[in-house]
């Protein structure tokens, strides 16, 4: 998935609203940007951070930047926009290009499905079970190498792993799909301490037959690609 805009390097100054971002570009300008990610953003918003933004000219938005990726002092970059991953996602996923879920041709996205919920995406084939795939982008990173979820609590989260389950007893495949966007992170584990009740309904969700997929990402301030498989440690 290619940016719209080509993105501009900044400086962090402070993410206040969970939405807001103030910057510093490099011509001494102070703007504010569009932060779009709900999360705490551990670890991802101290000031003086090297980040990416992307200008537009809108006039339908607020905001004339949107602060997408972090470029981290090793190189490694991180995406903080999590409405990324769908779209990244819809295009692989389109494409066949995930192999356990290659099978499907049929890519719905935002079904609506279980109690007053939306899945990211609903998979269908002729002579195979409906599958629903839940998507959650991952970007907290306590531990070298080692991606973590959730950042913060997600009543939410765990919500979504009961509707996966209630999928599973119906008789369809359901599908967690954790979607790394760092580049610095080969590995992937639930953050326990964090938020112990998702983790509990994870493992519910995985005895009653939910699966799991983890995926990493090639990131650039040009694009961010959908990459190999991340290893799950839980």
């Amino acid at each position: 998935m290619r940016f719209q805009t080509d993105l501009i390097p900044a400086r962090l100054i402070r993410r206040y609203k969970r939405f807001l971002a103030d910057c510093i570009l490099e011509d001494g300008r102070e703007i504010t940007a569009h932060c779009a990610n709900p999360g705490s953003m551990m670890g991802l918003a101290d000031e003086g951070m090297k980040v990416w933004l992307e200008p537009n000219d809108d006039p339908k938005r607020k905001l004339n930047f949107g602060w997408r990726l972090i470029e981290h002092e090793n190189g490694h970059f991180t995406g903080v926009d999590t409405s990324v991953p769908n779209r990244a996602l819809r295009e692989t996923l389109e494409k066949r290009q995930i192999p356990e879920l290659a099978d499907y041709e049929t890519v719905r996205p935002e079904v609506k499905y279980g109690e007053n919920s939306r899945i990211d995406f609903l998979l269908t084939q002729n002579k195979l079970p409906d599958c629903y795939v839940e998507v959650k982008s991952v970007t907290l990173s306590r531990t070298l190498g080692q991606a973590e979820f959730p950042d913060s609590v997600t009543k939410r989260g765990a919500k979504h792993l009961q509707e996966l389950s209630n999928m599973v007893v119906q008789g369809h495949r359901a599908v967690m799909l954790y979607l790394v966007q760092r580049t610095d992170c080969t590995s992937f584990t639930l953050a326990s301490d964090i938020d112990p009740d998702y983790h509990a309904a994870y493992l519910a969700a995985r005895d009653a037959g939910v699966e799991t997929l983890c995926i990493g990402t090639k990131i650039t301030p040009q694009e961010i690609l959908i990459d190999a498989p991340v290893t799950i440690k839980i």
